[in-house]
């Protein structure tokens, strides 16, 4: 499939070295390293879950914003 990215000069330079000194094309540098990436990114394990805490019933409706703001300025 063709595509068109838009990438820094520094490394499309960085790139163009690669192809050359690998005798490959810009285009299987960037296939394999995508690759290596996206297996990378599949072999993370996946993040713990987010703690869940119970708090009881809200003290005030937010969407009663005089309420809220009473209570904002109660010590």
């Amino acid at each position: 499939m063709k595509t068109t990215l838009v990438l820094d000069d520094t490394l499309v330079a960085r790139l163009r070295r690669e192809a050359t000194r690998t005798g490959r094309s810009m285009s299987e540098v960037v296939e394999d390293a995508l690759r290596v990436y996206l297996q990378r990114r599949r072999d993370l394990p996946e993040p713990p879950p987010l703690p869940v805490f119970d708090c009881g019933a809200p003290l005030v409706d937010v969407a009663q914003r005089d309420t809220l703001y009473d209570r904002m300025e109660r010590p």
